[in-house]
């Protein structure tokens, strides 16, 4: 006998009811029975057959529409329906195939033809089951597949907000996992993967979903597990990893694993986030020493070690992440091509964008790097910017703390972090803008200087205000420069179109880039001047002092 055997009967005749469940007992199928339409649905709710067998002439609900109802639902496999019927026309035959009904069986029912039937039904089921399994599960390891790991993601992050449950996921990686490939050949590295799935696997509740994420890559989702104990058992499972053994030949091949923890909070986004926090906590792991768990939580936690006037935990205190941003003058919609967003970033010399919808809510970001890879494809410059960017951002409120950022940045291998207000991108925060950021703060406090320090406090008064002079003229310089060079290309621009629709067309992009670019020196004068009536308060202190 198949694995097929559950079976649903049902028929408003009680006689007939009882004599097919008669057969297929005696037969070995599981038999359940109702007596209409409207029962059978409850029934198939409650547990869901393999195989349903119903009359077509109920009261109520029949089995056509039965049929129809079953196609609707979003059920946990799929289940092959059997129509009994007097019916043997053509038109009635084409209406219950186009309900859903996969075969008929015409009354009176002969006992050997049913069982044939159900046999081939059984048949039909084993095949969708085995394909059903190739695609939820991983072909090397047998663990779920990413796309199916997306499904339960979905379901356990509704929950978790539903309920206010806990929901932790954690990104695993086999460290240097090419030099196993490279030196002992793909063979052994295909079985050290899946050595580590069964690992993790083991080591995991039935609640727990594990997945191979892609390569050596995993990713498991642990419901009802706050990102502190997460910690615990990756801590446990890399050990578990670490003490594997792989016999090659006469070598004995040990490996290592990297880990990343996050948990979700409240103020995510999507489940996307989530594994975004975990992955770029598995990077931290990875950059700084492999072998060990690192979660998210400690990324922004961390505590700056040094506490001099220079330093970023002084000179970012209290400061939010709207006074360090690059303000967006314009931004790439998704349904832009790549075409334009090559153009985008020649025209205003920057290297990453955040990319947006119809409503202005940021859904992407693309670099210059995402841009050269889709050059590789055919017709690259047609593509959509929705099929090319990263959908995993890391974005921040205009109100974090920039500290926080400048940490996470410092930790990891992103080069921005988007700024939002209320899911709107507003700016950038760049390794280059928090830079700048220092310099200017730095430039106006006078603590920038070519020599030695001054005892003296009004020579170094004096000085601070000679830098901030110095500073300010510079920045008016480049200033002068930049409204120089946009006049010259609007010449430009004005000369090598030919139409007036050409000529709005590149007008617009020209005069944004050019304000994008004074804007930002703007931003450096108004960081100069911040201080300036500071510098000038302490000279006139230090000379009514002398």
């Amino acid at each position: 006998m198949s694995t097929i055997t559950s079976i649903l009967l049902v028929d408003d005749d009680a006689a007939m009811l009882r004599l097919l469940a008669r057969w297929l007992e005696l037969a070995g199928y599981r038999v359940r029975t109702a007596r209409d339409g409207n029962e059978a649905c409850a029934a198939i709710e409650l547990e869901c057959p393999q195989i349903v067998i119903t009359d077509w002439e109920m009261p109520g609900m029949d089995g056509h529409e039965l049929c129809r109802w079953v196609r609707s639902q979003s059920l946990p496999h799929y289940v092959y329906l059997m129509l009994l019927t007097v019916r043997s026309g053509l038109e009635d035959l084409v209406r219950g195939l186009e309900s859903g009904a996969d075969d008929f069986l015409k009354k009176p029912i002969d006992k050997d033809e049913l069982l044939a039937r159900l046999r081939s039904g059984s048949r039909v089921l084993e095949l969708e089951q085995r394909l059903g399994v190739l695609a939820r599960c991983d072909a090397l390891t047998g663990l779920t597949s990413r796309r199916t790991f997306f499904e339960f993601l979905n379901r356990e992050w509704s929950r978790s907000q539903r309920y206010h449950f806990p929901l932790s996921c954690v990104m695993v990686d086999i460290d240097f996992f090419k030099r196993i490939n490279d030196l002992h050949g793909h063979a052994v590295g295909d079985e050290v993967i899946r050595r580590v799935g069964a690992a993790l696997a083991e080591g995991c509740r039935n609640s727990d979903v594990v997945s191979r994420y892609g390569g050596e890559e995993f990713c498991l989702l642990l419901p009802e597990t706050s990102e502190d104990n997460a910690a615990i058992w990756a801590n446990r499972m890399r050990q578990r990893l670490a003490d594997l053994k792989f016999q090659v030949g006469d070598k004995e091949v040990q490996i290592t694993a990297s880990l990343g923890v996050a948990q979700r909070m409240d103020d995510m986004a999507s489940p996307e986030q989530l594994i975004d926090m975990a992955d770029q906590a598995l990077m931290v792991a990875k950059r700084s020493g492999r072998d060990r768990v690192v979660t998210y939580h400690s990324l922004s936690e961390a505590k700056p070690k040094s506490t001099s006037s220079t330093s970023p935990a002084v000179l970012l205190q209290d400061v939010p992440a709207r006074q360090v941003m690059t303000t967006l003058v314009a931004g790439l919609h998704q349904e832009d091509t790549v075409d334009i967003a090559s153009r985008h970033f020649l025209r205003f010399r920057i290297t990453i964008a955040p990319v947006v919808d119809d409503d202005g809510k940021l859904v992407g970001v693309l670099s210059e790097k995402d841009v050269m890879a889709a050059m590789l494809q055919a017709n690259w410059w047609q593509l959509r910017i929705a099929d090319v960017m990263k959908t995993n951002v890391v974005c921040y409120e205009e109100d974090t703390p920039a500290l926080s950022i400048y940490e996470f940045l410092c930790r990891v291998t992103l080069r921005a972090a988007v700024i939002v207000k209320n899911g709107v991108p507003s700016g950038l925060i760049t390794r280059g803008s928090v830079l700048r950021y220092f310099i200017n703060c730095l430039s106006v406090r006078g603590q920038l200087r070519g020599g030695g320090e001054e005892a003296d406090g009004v020579a170094v008064t004096k000085s601070s205000a000679a830098e901030v002079r110095r500073r300010i003229l510079q920045t008016v310089r480049a200033v002068n420069d930049e409204a120089l060079d946009l006049r010259e290309r609007l010449a430009e621009v004005e000369q090598d179109s030919p139409t007036p629709q050409s000529v709005a067309s590149e007008l617009v992009p020209c005069l944004v880039g050019g304000a994008s670019r004074i804007q930002e020196l703007a931003n450096d004068l108004l960081a100069c001047s911040r201080f300036a009536g500071e510098v000038a308060e302490q000279a006139e202190h230090a000379v009514l002092l002398g």
